[in-house]
């Protein structure tokens, strides 16, 4: 479900129509979450790595209203709920796109992403099918390789893309903790870095839980 906001009464009409005109009117941040708590549950209750994190992620993003903000023929639009669309590796070393129901239940939303995750890793090709193509998602990404402090994205500025992107690196350790890199790209007429901020902070949070 979805609802369309009154342009000409919102408080980022003018920060919309701004960013709008841009070419690129993407901006993002690199950091990093500390990962410490988050990895010794993994440990302890043997949850799956990568998809402990994404639904932690998924999580955070869903309560920070401009990440289910889209952008339709011009129209901006708040969805309900927003999904996981990670690529996922195989072994040959290709990936593919996927799509993973938003379920606050970790244990379903696991179920689910396994399941997802198997399919890909059994298929061939990119799979960018409809469900790929969906916008109310989150394309995410990971590196498990190596760590991170930059990113960049491939983008074809001519498709008005609207959807948040978010990368995972591989995490390191400082002195006791550790520190999970993340890269975020948001379209600036949706929101800005307070919002970035304010998902970052659900975020953390979540993963101490």
């Amino acid at each position: 479900m979805r609802t369309a906001i009154d342009l000409e009464n919102w408080n980022r009409k003018e920060h919309f129509e701004f960013f709008g005109g841009f070419d690129e009117p993407f901006f993002g941040i690199t950091t990093t979450v500390d990962f410490s708590k988050g990895y010794q549950k993994i440990q302890d209750l043997g949850y799956p790595y990568f998809l402990f994190y994404l639904h932690k992620s998924l999580l955070a993003a869903n309560t920070i209203e401009p990440f289910r903000y889209r952008i339709e023929n011009d129209q901006v639009y708040l969805y309900d709920k927003i999904h996981a669309s990670p690529t996922i590796g195989r072994e040959d070393h290709t990936f593919g796109f996927s799509f993973i129901e938003f379920d606050e239940d970790f244990t379903s939303f696991v179920d689910k992403g396994q399941q997802e995750i198997n399919e890909v890793k059994s298929s061939t090709g990119l799979r960018n099918n409809d469900n790929a193509k969906r916008i109310d998602t989150v394309h995410y990404s990971s590196i498990p390789w190596y760590s991170f402090t930059g990113l960049t994205h491939a983008r074809h500025f001519q498709y008005k893309d609207s959807i948040p992107k978010i990368s995972f690196g591989k995490y390191t350790k400082e002195g006791k903790a550790l520190q999970l890199p993340i890269a975020i790209y948001v379209h600036h007429g949706l929101m800005d870095g307070y919002h970035i901020g304010a998902y970052l902070e659900e975020f953390q949070r979540l993963l101490n839980l």
